[in-house]
C-alpha cells in the first residue's frame, strides 16, 4: 500500500467519528472560516456559477456552506459537485447531504471535462495529496479561464513565541489525545500535527499555485496563524 493508499485508507477509518471529533477539536471556529472563504469567493467571482466543485469533500460540510452563502447573497448555483477518493467519508457525506452529488476519485484524477467548473475548493485536504503538482495541474484544468480555486489549510509556522508555543502545545499534545479518544485512532490525530510540520509555509503554497497558472489574490490567516485562507484565480 503506498502513502495516497495509506492516508485514504486512515480517512475511511475515522469517517463515522470524524464530523464529532472536528467539531470538538476545532471549538467550531472552521465554520467562520469557511464562511469566510465562500464569501470572498463570491465577491469576486461575478460571473454565474454553473459547477462549483469541492475537492477532499470529506462529509459534505463546504459544500454546505457553498450553498448557504450563496443563497445569503442571492446567487444561483448550477451544480455543487463533491470528490473524494475516501469511500467512508463519502458515504456519511450522502447521508448528510443527500441532494449533493459526489463521486469517488482522487485530486490528480478529477471525472470532469475541461474548463468545466468556476470554482474548485479544496478545504485542510491538500496537504493529504501525495502528489501535489500533479493535482494543481489537474484543478487548472478542470477550472475555466478566471474561475478560481479556493484553499483552506493548515499551513506550517516559522514564527517562535508565546503564541506558537500555546498553538503548538495544543497541536501536538491535545489534539492527538483528544482526537484519538474520540475516533479511538490515536495514530490518525498523530498524523495531524505531523502532516502540518511537513507541509508548506503560505508562501511556499502560494509559488506552487503560480506555477500551475494561477494568480493569488487573497490571502488571509486565522487564529494564531493556525489556518490560511488563499484564493487564486486562473489566468
Amino acid at each position: 500500500m503506498d502513502k495516497q493508499q495509506k492516508i485514504v485508507e486512515m480517512f475511511n477509518n475515522i469517517a463515522p467519528t470524524y464530523d464529532k471529533a472536528n467539531r470538538v477539536l476545532s471549538m467550531g471556529i472552521d465554520i467562520q472560516w469557511r464562511k469566510r472563504a465562500c464569501d470572498e469567493t463570491y465577491n469576486r467571482y461575478r460571473k454565474n456559477i454553473d459547477l462549483i466543485v469541492d475537492i477532499a469533500c470529506g462529509t459534505g460540510d463546504m459544500m454546505d456552506y457553498w450553498k448557504k452563502q450563496a443563497n445569503k447573497s442571492g446567487r444561483k448555483i448550477g451544480k455543487l459537485l463533491g470528490v473524494d477518493p475516501s469511500e467512508g467519508m463519502v458515504g456519511v457525506a450522502k447521508e448528510k447531504f443527500p441532494n449533493f452529488e459526489f463521486v469517488i476519485s482522487d485530486a490528480t484524477s478529477i471525472p470532469l471535462e475541461c474548463e468545466s467548473a468556476d470554482i474548485l475548493s479544496i478545504s485542510y485536504g491538500i496537504r493529504n495529496v501525495v502528489q501535489r503538482t500533479e493535482a494543481f495541474k489537474e484543478f487548472a484544468r478542470v477550472l475555466k479561464t478566471g474561475g478560481y480555486v479556493v484553499i483552506l489549510e493548515f499551513t506550517k509556522d516559522d514564527k517562535k513565541g508565546l503564541l506558537f508555543g500555546v498553538k503548538d502545545f495544543y497541536m501536538n499534545k491535545v489534539l492527538p489525545k483528544l482526537g484519538g479518544f474520540i475516533s479511538k485512532n490515536k495514530e490518525a490525530y498523530e498524523y495531524l500535527p505531523n502532516s502540518i510540520e511537513g507541509f508548506l509555509t503560505s508562501d511556499m503554497l502560494q509559488s506552487e499555485l503560480d506555477d500551475a497558472g494561477f494568480t493569488t489574490e487573497f490571502v488571509k490567516s486565522f487564529s494564531m496563524d493556525i489556518s490560511t485562507l488563499v484564493i487564486a484565480k486562473k489566468r
